[in-house]
């Protein structure tokens, strides 16, 4: 009896292990590879601006800063980000889309066009909404910044 019931635990052992595996979607894998972009600007330039933001259910934060010349447009983006794949995927994205851009075009960026642009399952949709988030804290810095700076100009 007991030569029979190791018998039948061998059977059960011997039969191969299925895993599931999650697969990134090549766009992600490239953006994560080779990553454009990475870095940082001087935050203390009027010019520059920063935004950093975080995601507590996952644990991902994100730094995205922008550098905007005199007639408003993006001429520079640089990112740096803790987190998964497809975060640093949609950091890395995002920097792409908002050069050449006005404020106004970056202000339209939507997290669902990263995420359709990447792929993403819906589990990783919040990568897409930090980058989202990104932006629109780094055009505010911005703004910020340049209001201060006609209000010391004016009393100046």
């Amino acid at each position: 009896m007991a030569l029979n019931a190791s018998s039948k635990l061998l059977k059960v052992v011997q039969q191969p292990l299925k895993i599931a595996v999650a697969a990134y979607h090549p766009n992600v894998i490239d953006h994560y590879e080779n990553p454009r972009n990475v870095g940082s600007l001087d935050k203390s330039d009027k010019n520059v601006g920063t935004g950093l933001v975080g995601a507590p259910a996952c644990g991902d934060v994100m730094k995205l800063q922008i550098k905007v010349d005199d007639n408003g447009k993006i001429i520079d983006a640089k990112f740096k980000t803790f987190g998964c794949g497809s975060a640093i995927a949609s950091s890395s994205l995002a920097t792409e889309w908002v050069k050449g851009k006005t404020i106004d075009q970056a202000s339209q960026l939507k997290n669902t066009d990263i995420a359709k642009e990447l792929s993403l399952p819906p589990v990783k949709l919040h990568c897409s909404m930090l980058a989202e988030d990104a932006i629109k804290a780094a055009l505010s810095d911005y703004k910020i910044k340049q209001q201060k700076d006609q209000k010391a100009e004016a009393q100046g």
